[in-house]
């Protein structure tokens, strides 16, 4: 069974900074692609950034210049540093992980509140 578990969220000021993490495990679990997505309320859920364990990377429009995506590989945990934070950052986000076999999983997500 995987299981992701999220930490690190919580209420900042616009202008400020925040890390989140995310920590997999999964006996035999290949964690291919781990990713942060977020969701506002009323809005859909979206994409922020991915990373493969292979080193690539895709961003989100609304993040890019602003999040880096990095990740432990032997530790199976992925971060968002995320920097320069909008109000409209606010959301719950959430870590998901999936195999080359489009497996996926998801964390029980974490709220990220901007806010002065």
């Amino acid at each position: 069974q995987v299981q992701l578990v999220e930490s690190g969220g919580g209420l900042v000021q616009p202008g400020g900074s925040l890390r989140l993490s995310c920590a997999g495990s999964g006996n035999g679990f290949r964690f291919y692609v781990m990713a942060w997505y977020r969701q506002a309320p009323g809005k859909q859920r979206e994409l922020v950034a991915e990373l493969t364990d292979g080193g690539i990377i895709n961003y989100g429009s609304t993040v890019k210049g602003r999040f880096t995506i990095s990740r432990d590989n032997a530790k199976n945990t992925v971060y968002l540093q995320m920097s320069s934070l909008k109000p409209e950052d606010t959301a719950v986000y959430y870590c998901n992980t999936r195999n080359t076999a489009f497996a996926s999983y998801w964390g029980q997500g974490i709220q990220v509140t901007v806010s002065s």
